[in-house]
């Protein structure tokens, strides 16, 4: 019997190595089929997706618990604003003009901006004022029984939303700190696209072998660790991945920086949203004046004056129906200006411009004529704030943003699974391998940078933290690197030395 040596163990320095060696699906990935641009692409992916995942968490978490929460707000103001909404229907509504009269008594000293006709009988009329005092886009608004012209009661508001919503709308857009706030939902909806994209090409790119589709969308079952979360992270991500899309685009529609941006962009491929035109292009009628606060033309006049009644009149003849917005002349050189405010499926979006002497529509805006981008935008911010679809709508917001709750979990736990065993004390988990960029092929980093550079000037939002993130990670480097030398030099010295 031969008698076999056993092998050495591997030097120290070698058996470090492989203590530290990256788990298997943050590992730099074995080259199949002679290797090639996926296999390049791949590590440069994971890390930027592991660190924007890291980073960008914080503001995807307060993103998703806002929006859930704001979710709910059409049920909570059903229910507390009900005596200012609602009133029981009974005999012939008072004229407008008169709604309009006690509106200005509950409200004295605001100038009239809008007049707001409910769509259904049990609705109360909406009368809106601007009042000195009040911050930027808010409104006062009296709200009036059209059967007996009383005011049920007043309240602030943001819009046409109420105190409940803007509440909750600020809270999610800006967590109430103006301006500035604005950055934090803008960072969520620059980079929600690119985790997303990002995730998905990691989760469909890895191998899979046999039964690749169920195990595309089921996760895994099974033991509790890094693989399991990994499969709920990953299956969970393919099934809401649109609805994480779809988030990120609106919300950029109308986000402070980048929104300027697509807004420059559709307009100049003919995709701005048309608005109908109030200016009358005559001199002044019957020698009087209608400002946004008078009714009538001077009592001289021998003009027949077209009042709110008139004006809602000639709109519904003009096809428009629903809820009614009519805002009053500004002077009078000014049209009536009737809007349709349906902003559910099918939405009603028409406008009209009516002359207040002679009751002659001079400009008219159908929802139909929209271009395509501008409808896309106006259904995509509706689906957005859950009003497009009713209830069906919120049910389906409120489930992305669990579920992005559910992802943003998953993902820092893989990070705590990840973190080192050994040693004691509470560390972070590894991040993948550095000097990503290296492995992706020329003809692939070139367009790659061109790219991030033009979605970096249109996107602020993105750009500004890739580039915190590149910076942050070449200090880190450089100072891993000062710290190797500096350990390696005092390695080398004599022992008398060293000390």
């Amino acid at each position: 019997m031969t008698e076999t040596t056993p092998a050495a163990p591997p030097p120290l320095r070698q058996r470090k190595t492989e203590e530290a060696a990256p788990p298997e699906d943050f590992a730099t990935p074995t080259p199949r089929n002679g290797g090639g641009t996926w296999n390049g692409l791949r590590p440069l992916l994971l890390r930027l997706h592991f660190y924007a995942g890291v980073l960008i968490g914080p503001f995807l978490l307060v993103a998703a618990v806002t929006g859930l929460l704001y979710t709910a707000t059409p049920q909570i103001e059903s229910v507390v604003y009900h005596h200012e909404l609602k009133v029981t229907p009974r005999g012939e509504p008072k004229p407008l003009t008169a709604q309009v009269d006690s509106a200005r008594a509950a409200i004295p000293g605001g100038q009239l901006v809008s007049v707001t006709k409910g769509a259904g009988d049990d609705d109360t009329t909406r009368v809106t004022f601007d009042v000195k005092g009040l911050p930027e886009g808010y409104t006062q608004t009296a709200f009036v029984d059209p059967y007996d012209a009383k005011v049920q009661g007043t309240l602030r508001t943001f819009g046409e939303w109420l105190p409940v919503r803007s509440w909750f709308d600020s809270l999610h857009r800006t967590l109430h700190l103006g301006e500035f706030g604005r950055n934090y939902s803008e960072i969520a909806a620059s980079w929600l696209w690119v985790e997303v994209l990002g995730g998905l090409a990691l989760w469909l790119g890895a191998p899979r072998g046999r039964e690749r589709l169920r195990k595309w969308f089921v996760p895994r079952r099974g033991p509790k660790g890094r693989k399991r979360t990994l499969s709920w992270h990953g299956a969970v991500g393919l099934w809401v991945s649109v609805g994480f899309l779809a988030l990120s685009a609106t919300g950029l529609t109308w986000s402070a920086h980048a929104g300027v941006n697509i807004g420059k962009i559709q307009d100049s491929l003919g995709g701005a949203s048309p608005s109908v035109s109030s200016a009358l292009g005559r001199g002044a009628q019957g020698g009087g004046s209608a400002g946004a606060d008078s009714d009538q033309f001077s009592a001289g006049s021998s003009i027949t004056k077209v009042d709110f009644d008139g004006a809602v009149r000639i709109a519904r003849s003009e096809g428009l129906r629903g809820k009614l917005v009519i805002s009053p002349p500004a002077d009078n050189k000014s049209a009536y200006i009737v809007k349709e405010n349906t902003r559910h499926w099918p939405e009603q979006q028409d406008s009209v411009a009516i002359d207040p002497a002679t009751g002659k529509v001079t400009d008219k805006v159908v929802f139909d004529d929209f271009p395509v981008l501008a409808k896309l935008t106006r259904w995509g911010i509706d689906a957005h704030m859950g009003l497009l679809f009713g209830l069906a709508n919120q049910i389906v917001l409120a489930v992305i943003a669990l579920a992005l709750i559910g992802m943003l979990f998953w993902g820092y736990r893989m990070w705590w699974l990840r973190r080192p065993t050994r040693g004691g004390g509470t560390r972070l988990g590894r991040p993948p391998v550095r000097g990503a960029w290296r492995r992706v092929p020329g003809k692939v980093m070139a367009p790659l940078v061109v790219v991030t550079a033009v979605l970096a000037y249109y996107l602020p939002l993105f750009g500004l933290p890739l580039a915190c993130f590149l910076l942050a990670d070449l200090a880190i480097a450089q100072a891993r690197r000062h710290r190797r030398s500096r350990t390696e030099a005092r390695a080398e010295m004599p022992k008398e030395i060293a000390l």
